[in-house]
């Protein structure tokens, strides 16, 4: 596996993102990668190991260092944007399909992910080519995903982070429970059923969005296991058995024509 860092804007090395080549690539799919951290910090085990995992598999990934508090929304999805930008106008580079591109979040790594594959306005450009290319991705993959930042059952901290004193103006039009649209890509969800951090409500709920739009989706509700448990790592029973969302993701990249 070989790794390359990429800067997101012109003469600034930061924010960035890693883009992860597997030795022997076995797809032209690529994935976009947001960890989790309730926008104050990006956790690595939802990053660097779900590229490494893919990299395992031959799929082409790159985990995006978006901005967290105390940059405030527009910046995390200006960075998620330019991003996808990046990787469609490099895809020849890459040897990746500009039209096979899926985003990956978990927590409020899935918020931003969602975001990116609902919210219609373009926050990212930088007045070159690269920001001629399409911001709304082919697919998506939101793992125990913050979903909703004004519900009842909306993660406080995601929405506090990201929005600060203008959560009340901007917090509907964040929500992709409550703004996607028939545009919206395919998605693969999972949760857990007693996820005390984020409600198993917003993956129900956002798919339940999706249904009246005619999206497709296909979500998976574990029956325990807590917030943040990322590819299951483990030896204890409830982390083992929830461990197979991964190998699920991979059937379902088949099935959509993702990897062969």
């Amino acid at each position: 596996m070989r790794t390359e860092r990429i800067k997101l804007w012109q003469g600034k090395e930061e924010p960035y993102m890693t883009a992860y080549m597997p030795e022997e690539k076995k797809s032209d799919c690529a994935i976009l990668i947001f960890p989790g951290g309730g926008y104050t910090h990006r956790a690595q085990h939802e990053g660097k190991a779900y590229a490494e995992f893919f990299a395992a598999h031959g799929i082409f990934s790159a985990v995006v260092e978006y901005r967290v508090f105390p940059d405030v929304f527009p910046a995390p999805l200006q960075d998620a944007q330019r991003g996808l930008q990046i990787l469609r106008y490099n895809a020849e580079k890459y040897g990746i399909d500009k039209n096979k591109i899926a985003v990956m979040g978990s927590s409020a790594g899935a918020h931003l992910a969602a975001t990116l594959s609902t919210y219609r306005q373009f926050v990212a450009d930088e007045g070159d080519e690269i920001s001629k290319e399409c911001i709304l991705p082919n697919a998506q993959i939101l793992c125990y995903g913050v979903l909703d930042l004004v519900s009842d059952y909306a993660h406080v901290g995601s929405g506090d982070h990201l929005l600060g004193d203008k959560k009340a103006e901007l917090g509907a039009s964040l929500s992709p429970a409550l703004m996607a649209d028939e545009k919206t890509p395919q998605a693969f969800l999972w949760h857990t059923w007693s996820d005390g951090g984020v409600p198993v409500e917003n993956s129900l709920e956002y798919v339940k969005r999706l249904r009246t739009q005619g999206v497709p989706a296909e979500l998976h509700v574990f029956p325990d296991g807590g917030h943040g448990m990322g590819l299951c790592a483990g030896e204890d029973k409830t982390r083992q058995y929830n461990a197979k969302w991964a190998k699920l993701l991979l059937e379902w990249l088949q099935f959509i024509d993702f990897v062969k």
